[in-house]
Parts: structure tokens; sequence; C-alpha cells
């Protein structure tokens, strides 16, 4: 399996849209702050959204798409499936 993720700060105000195949561990990988760049520069560690496929290449092709999108597109995205933006990994 292969995950398109998206990951967000306290206030919910920057997002990370991501690709992996093990989606506890990269998302404990950002939770600890062991993801370089804009992740640990703005503490992504929230998982407010996910999605699943068959392949990593469904997954990375998605990943680029959502890229793409505008960031109102983003949210309205997240909050179709999570209107409160809660961690979904929260629970883990």
């Amino acid at each position: 399996m292969a995950y398109v993720y998206i990951a967000s700060n306290f206030t919910r105000t920057v997002i990370y849209i991501g690709v992996t195949n093990n989606l506890l561990g990269r998302i404990y990988e950002h939770q600890q702050g062991l993801v370089e760049g804009l992740s640990k520069k703005y503490i992504l560690k929230f998982l407010l959204y996910f999605e699943e496929y068959k392949s990593i290449v469904e997954a990375i092709n998605r990943e680029k798409q959502l890229k793409n999108w505008h960031r109102n597109w983003k949210f309205n995205l997240i909050k179709a499936k999570n209107p409160k933006l809660k961690d979904l990994s929260e629970k883990w």
C-alpha cells in the first residue's frame, strides 16, 4: 500500500503534502522532527488527511496533482473528510 498524506502545524496554517508506503512510520518521523526542510521548520506533526493507494506510482501521481492545487482547494479536500481539522494520528 502507498499513501498520500497532508500534515500541518498546530495552528493549521501551513500544510505539507507527502507520499509514503508506511504512514504510521512517516507521521512518527514528522512528530519527532526527523523530516528535514519545511516539515521541521514549521513543526508539521499533525496528520489532517490521507488517501490510500495500491501502488506507489498512483500515490506519487496524486501527490503531484495535489501540490498543484490552490490552497483553498486543499483545505476544502481536508475539511470534506476532517471538518474540525483534528489530528488523525492522535489515537495511534
